[in-house]
């Protein structure tokens, strides 16, 4: 038996290199614009003497203080350390990563002391100043959401995002892909049978899907993808 869920419920799209949230009100979904009136969020958090940022203010010091500035969090959470993909993103990352148990960890400095945080925390830094906006937006406290992630995560980086989520003092209800999200977007209102292709290129991750539509009713028949291939990597 469902719990009643009390109080209004966010979507998060956690992404790579931005983030962004929105409220099913009024028959369609708003995208709700953050304290600088922008839509979406760089998913940064950095570290200075005295005060944590997160989003633009971390985005817009990374340069002087690019070893205390995280970012691409996304392509470490959820993985070991000892991943291909993970021991290439040392190589290119500014800030530290150290492994503990098998996982990669970020080293920072924190007022004076050296810390070290899993991804997860990271992430969930991130996702609280999404629930923030939220709630500025609305007037009152969000504890519910829905948190996308590439159709291609594994279960552990899943569980590592629904991790992050909890660390920000949400309940996560439910962990969906990114091309399903942007399929029912498109087609909450089509009641004829149709089949949709799903192309979803971010900045660190490649999803293609195919669903099957009909009558409000979705379902993925097949998911392909590469958890990291992103306006990142073209960067490079």
């Amino acid at each position: 038996e469902e719990k009643k869920i009390d109080g209004p419920v966010i979507g998060i799209d956690l992404g790579t290199t931005y983030s962004c949230v929105g409220i099913y009100k009024n028959g369609r979904v708003e995208i709700i614009p953050n304290d600088q009136g922008n839509r979406i969020t760089p998913s940064y958090v950095a570290f200075t003497d005295d005060e944590r940022l997160i989003g633009e203010a971390a985005k817009n010091q990374a340069t002087v203080n690019p070893t205390q500035t995280l970012f691409d969090v996304k392509r470490l959470i959820g993985r070991r350390f000892k991943d291909s993909t993970v021991q290439k993103d040392i190589k290119l990352l500014p800030f530290r990563i150290v492994e503990k148990n098998g996982k990669p960890m970020i080293s920072v400095t924190v007022k004076g002391e050296d810390k070290v945080m899993a991804p997860e925390e990271v992430s969930s830094m991130v996702l609280t100043k999404m629930k923030e906006t939220a709630e500025n937006y609305l007037g009152k406290e969000v504890k519910h959401a829905v948190i996308t992630v590439p159709a291609y995560f594994n279960d552990a980086q899943r569980q590592s995002t629904k991790d992050a989520g909890t660390i920000s003092g949400m309940n996560v209800l439910r962990i969906i892909n990114e091309p399903t999200a942007a399929a029912i977007a498109y087609g909450l209102d089509k009641k004829t049978e149709k089949n949709i292709l799903v192309y979803d290129l971010g900045g660190g991750t490649f999803d293609v899907s195919l669903l099957t539509i009909d009558n409000g009713v979705f379902e993925v028949v097949a998911t392909n993808g590469d958890t990291h291939l992103g306006g990142e990597d073209f960067d490079q």
